[in-house]
């Protein structure tokens, strides 16, 4: 019996009885749910970044089109920060996320 079989023999007999199958069960169907809840996570993470990305653009030539050159341009002025925030935001939590998998 392998080691991870071991921690669900609960009565150390070395046989998995049927209760202890159904704690294995659940386990291994939480660690699946787990898993596909973080990848909707990432999913929403990059489609927000990347709707952000695209919209800031269009923000600023909204602020110039109302006549508010001002507002135009503190949002290009700060663009670069907005997009390298952006990235290092996106990079941390995948590149994270990649090394706590491998683990």
């Amino acid at each position: 019996m392998t080691e991870e079989m071991q921690k669900y023999d609960m009565n150390g007999n070395g046989v998995i009885d049927p209760e202890e199958r159904e704690l294995l069960l659940e386990d291994r169907r939480r660690e699946m749910d787990d898993a596909d809840a973080k990848r909707d996570a990432q999913r929403r993470i990059t489609y927000m970044a990347a709707s952000g990305i695209l919209l800031f653009p269009f923000s600023v030539v909204a602020t110039e089109a109302f006549g508010l050159s001002g507002a135009s341009t503190l949002l290009a002025d700060m663009s670069t920060i907005y997009y390298g925030s952006i990235s290092v935001i996106i990079g941390a939590y995948f590149g994270f996320s990649n090394m706590a998998a491998k683990k």
